[in-house]
């Protein structure tokens, strides 16, 4: 069955919502702005990453921080950060191949990044109306569903990602009772971050293109519910084990 690329409006925000979209520079993020920017409820997308409208290095979260305050009030926070080759430094298969320099390297990125894109980013979600905040996972990060290993500084720093999710979902249904935040899993997409691991030949629809993914991704988002708060979600909709 062909994956959908067509562009969800997001029914389930206020007309006229502002968005923010970190990481907006990569191949999904980017599609994920272009996307919301064809939405005709959406009045705003700001879009924040490498290159233009800069986000600060995480060295400054002063100024890391003050980057994202500036965006102003958003209903919808988007964060499509990530990497799982750094400084050319490919996922381990084996626990020999761990070192401390590249597991640091996948946390800062992978879980530290988003999370205090998360911290700075409540402050400008509205109290009582309908919000939401989704960062990118992925499904190797499931503890309960890895039944291959390998790759454990990357899997390790996108379950604690994970956890920094499942802790903000507690922590804002008592702030914000109408808030989602949830972690997605965007699936195989065609980008520099799962090119080297396709399978040669792989079959569409398993490899998606960045706007079909968005499309997905944000049809999940507008689906959210408060009660789902904290969950890991994926694509499609189906729901992931943490």
């Amino acid at each position: 069955m062909a994956i959908s690329q067509e562009t969800p409006t997001m029914t389930s925000l206020a007309q006229g919502y502002r968005a923010l979209v970190i990481g907006a520079t990569g191949a999904i993020g980017g599609a994920l702005s272009d996307a919301l920017s064809r939405d005709p409820r959406c009045s705003e997308v700001i879009g924040l990453g490498r290159g233009a409208g800069s986000l600060p290095e995480l060295s400054d979260e002063a100024a890391f921080g003050a980057a994202i305050a500036a965006s102003g009030p958003v209903s919808l926070v988007l964060i499509a950060t990530g990497a799982l080759i750094i400084d050319d430094r490919k996922p381990e298969k084996r626990l020999q191949a761990l070192s401390e320099d590249s597991m640091a390297a996948q946390f800062r990125l992978n879980t530290i990044l988003p999370a205090l894109a998360i911290k700075h980013s409540l402050a400008l979600l509205p109290r009582q109306d309908r919000c939401v905040i989704a960062a990118l996972s992925a499904r190797v990060g499931s503890i309960e569903d890895n039944r291959l290993g390998g790759w454990t500084s990357y899997r390790a720093a996108k379950a604690a990602l994970n956890q920094v999710i499942r802790c903000a979902g507690i922590e804002l249904r008592r702030t914000h009772p109408q808030a989602v935040i949830a972690a997605l899993h965007p699936g195989t997409v065609e980008s520099p971050l799962s090119a080297p691991f396709r399978p040669e030949g792989a079959a569409r629809p398993e490899v998606q293109t960045p706007e079909q993914s968005a499309a997905g991704l944000l049809r999940v988002v507008d689906g959210l519910r408060p009660g789902q708060s904290g969950g890991f979600f994926a694509y499609d909709g189906s729901a992931i084990p943490y």
